[in-house]
Parts: structure tokens; sequence; C-alpha cells
């Protein structure tokens, strides 16, 4: 008898170290969320509410607090249980269906006074116990008016707390079981309490039970988390009145939640670190792919307007600069510092001499593309500076064709920027990671996405109109249209 008493002490201690570790594991985790955000005030806005969460989440953990959540219709009593716990009237009740209108927390203090008065009626010990603060969560009726509002209500609570309890008052209308599969699929823990017994005849209540436990929630939860209480019944009392007779009056009798105040204490004490610590990092991932996914999609928009500069930039210096050299090497340049700017923009630090690999490797992987690029921008380079130099000679005749073939080149050195700016553009989203496929096979996946035409149309239009070339549209429509009656 004493080994197996030692024994369960050791596994006790063992299971004590283990939720110890994880509660530490969770804190390190979400510590290290909280502090890496980085998010700008653009990507901020509308992500309020996550952000104070994944604090409060910090806070639950600190303190190792458990949060205990009620959900169901109205009038099916939800306050009048937690009233019932708590042993004192805190949440607000009454006779008008859906008193509470917003969600209520209160703290639900467990001493060991509190575990005597129900120990004697379990066959385990509760002396374990050992969570430091339980809150319990008050929420208004999944069907009350202004439903929707309300539904997000829930779905925060539910995503935040530890344990659920579904308080339903009789057979299970659907809208309750719509309710509890939604809240099953979240994957906490849930208490079915069955309230207001006091109201049926002791037949009709266990038919009641029996077919809530065997045919409506079979599928979602087992008998051993379905309880009975009446956590506000009404006894019959007699009463004297005036002239000496008496009668019988409804009261409001003591609360019958001994098994619900049970059934929570077990599990709290078999597994309540450890399932504060999984909820509150289920929570903050969830919470953390939202801040990512805002993250990504705005600096998404703000990096493609730096690419888009970038390329303009570079199709206006090699449509102004008729030299050869000066074109290859401006644009470079004008690549090198688009590289940077996305990295300052994607929070990933980075050297001049990194961002020139980085264009040098992306320039390799183009391959054959970069290669046909250069040798176009060579010939058109050079038939530019040809134009160039006749146009005095010429007396401007050959100025037409050297804007033409300026803009073309322009089109083509802008079009390579835009590749390098969305290639460089996933590898920093991605953390300055090629991910598992290589740069080769995101830089063909990048490539073949592309629109050439479009782009190019767009480089060549936006050009123009930066260039203010008069006539340039009107030549080049006299020249089409010439040629068609060719």
């Amino acid at each position: 008898m004493n080994l197996d008493k030692e024994l369960d002490k050791t596994i006790s201690n063992f299971a004590d170290i283990q939720a110890e570790l994880n509660i530490c594991n969770a804190k390190d985790a979400l510590k290290d969320i909280v502090n890496n955000m980085d998010l700008t005030p653009e990507e901020r806005a509308g992500l309020d509410s996550e952000i104070s969460g994944l604090e409060s989440m910090l806070e639950k953990l600190e303190k190792a607090s458990v949060y205990i959540a009620v959900f169901g219709m109205v009038g099916r009593g939800k306050s009048s249980l937690l009233n019932a716990l708590l042993g004192e009237k805190v949440f607000q009740t009454g006779p008008i269906h859906g008193v509470t209108k917003t969600t209520q927390i209160r703290q639900w203090e467990l001493g060991r006074e509190n575990l005597t008065e129900i120990e004697s009626s379990s066959t385990n010990s509760l002396t374990s116990y050992r969570i430091s603060q339980v809150e319990l969560i008050d929420t208004p009726g999944i069907d009350e008016v202004d439903g929707e509002t309300r539904e997000l209500m829930a779905r925060q609570v539910a995503k935040q707390a530890d344990l659920l309890l579904f308080a339903v008052a009789g057979d299970i209308a659907q809208v309750e079981y719509e309710a509890l599969s939604y809240l099953r699929d979240a994957g906490k823990p849930i208490l079915l309490v069955f309230n207001k017994i006091d109201q049926y005849p002791e037949a009709d209540r266990l038919a009641i039970y029996n077919k809530i436990r065997d045919e409506r929630v079979r599928e979602l939860l087992s008998p051993n988390e379905i309880v009975m209480a009446a956590a506000s019944p009404l006894v019959a009392k007699a009463v004297q009145r005036s002239d000496g007779s008496l009668k019988v009056e409804m009261v409001r009798g003591k609360p019958q939640v001994e098994d619900l105040k049970l059934k929570i204490l077990e599990i709290l004490d078999k597994e309540g670190k450890s399932l504060v610590a999984l909820n509150s990092m289920l929570y903050a991932d969830d919470v953390n792919e939202q801040l990512v996914h805002r993250k990504i999609e705005i600096r998404s928009q703000s990096a493609d307007r730096v690419i888009w500069k970038g390329v303009m930039t570079k199709a206006m210096a090699i449509a102004l600069n008729p030299v050869t050299v000066v074109d290859i090497l401006s644009g470079a340049i004008i690549d090198v510092a688009m590289i940077l700017t996305l990295s300052k923009l994607y929070g990933i630090r980075m050297s001049q001499t990194g961002a020139v690999d980085l264009l040098q490797k992306i320039a390799i992987s183009m391959g054959g593309i970069t290669a046909s690029e250069l040798v176009a921008n060579l010939g058109l380079s050079s038939l530019k500076g040809l134009l160039g130099l006749a146009a005095p000679v010429t007396g401007g005749l050959s100025l037409a064709p050297y804007l033409s073939v300026a803009v073309t080149q322009a089109a083509v050195g802008g079009l390579s920027s835009y590749g390098i700016g969305q290639i460089t553009k996933t590898y920093l989203a991605n953390g300055a990671s090629w991910g598992e496929e290589g740069p080769k096979a995101v830089v063909s996946n990048i490539l073949a996405s592309l629109d050439e035409n479009s782009i190019m149309g767009r480089i060549k239009e936006e050009l123009i109109n930066k260039l203010k070339i008069k006539d340039f549209r009107q030549n080049q429509d006299t020249e089409k249209g010439t040629g068609n009656r060719e």
C-alpha cells in the first residue's frame, strides 16, 4: 500500500514538473512573438484586439490562470451557474431573458476551504490542485438579438478559454447542437451542463438526460462530459399567513452544483497547467498567423511600389543615356539600390555587397533570359547612339526613330528590373530563403507568371508621359498606318 502511494506521488511530481515545463516553454514562445512583431502603424490597424489578446495570454501564463467560459441560449441559467460556483451573486440574473448583454469575468477563489465540502464525494484526492487562479467568464445568449456581434464575441472567448461549459435546460434544440458542434471543433475540453433539473420530475429528468447522452450528443461528447445541476432551484416552503393558516410558496433553495464543481476541479487537477499552456499557444499561433498574413500583404503592396519606382528609374536612366556601358552600369546600380530598399522594408539586414551577391545569383538563375536581354540592350544602345549622333546631320529626322529605340530599350531594361524585384520580394518575404525548391525554381516560377507584354506596355506608356514626348504616339500611329497601307 505504501509502495502504491509512493508511486502515485512520484507520478504526480513528474506531472507537476512536466506541467511547469509546458508553462515555461509557452511563456518563452509567446514572449518571442510579442517582442518580435515588428509591425508598422498601418499593419497594426484593425488588429488591436488580437495584439491585446496576445498580451493578455502572456499575463495569463505568468499567473497560471485558467479561463472557464459558459455558453448557451438565453434562459438556460448560465449566470446562475457561475454564481452558484462562486457561492455568491456576482453575475447579473433576472426573470427577463437575455440579462447578460456583454462578456463578464470574475475570479473564482479556490482555496482549501472550497475543496473540503466536495472532496468527501470523490474517490480521488484533490490535494494536489495547483492552479493559482481561475477566471469565470459569462457570455450573452447564443440566440439573442444582434447575434452576429455576439457570435464573434463568443468565438473570441472560446479561443482564449481553457474549459468550456455549455448550459442546457432540457432536450437540446437544433441551434444548441450547432453551437456545441462549433465549440467542439475549437478543440477545448467541454462540459455539457443539464441545468434546472429541479423543474422536472425525477423520471422525466432521467429520460431527458438519457436522450441527450445517447442520441443528441453521442458523436460530440462522452457520458463523462455531461453533468446535471440546479443552479438556482425552486423549492416548496410552508409560509404562515397573518391569520395563522399555512400556504405553500416557491423559494430559491441551495444550489445543486457539487457534481459540476467536482468535474471542473478534476480536470484542473489533472491537466490544468498543460491546458493553459496548450490553449495559449493555439491562440498565439492563430493570432500570429493573422499578423504575419497582414504584414506580408501590406509589405507586399509597399514592395510593389518600391519595385515599380525602381523599374521606372531604370527605364528613365536607360532612355536618356546614349552611352552603352553607362546604360548597363546605371541599370545594375539601380537594381542593387532597389534590393537594399526591399531588404529594409522586410526588416532583413543586408549590406551592399550582399545585395550585389543576390543580384548576381538572380542573374545566374535567370540564365539565357539575362544573356539575350544583354545582347538586345547592347544592340539597341548602339543603334540609339548612332541615331543620336546623326540628329544634327539629318536635321532632327533621326530623332523620332531614336526615341522609339530608346523607349523600347528602356522597356526591356525595366522588365528585367521588374522580374528581379519580384524575385527579391519573394526571397525576402520567405525570411531571406529560397525555400525547399531553390533559387532556380523560384526564379522560373515568377518569370513564368509575368505578363511581359502587359508590363512592357505599361512601362512604355508611363515613360512616354514622364518624358513628355510630344507627337510620339502620333508618329507611331502614322508609321503603323503607312505600313498597313503598304
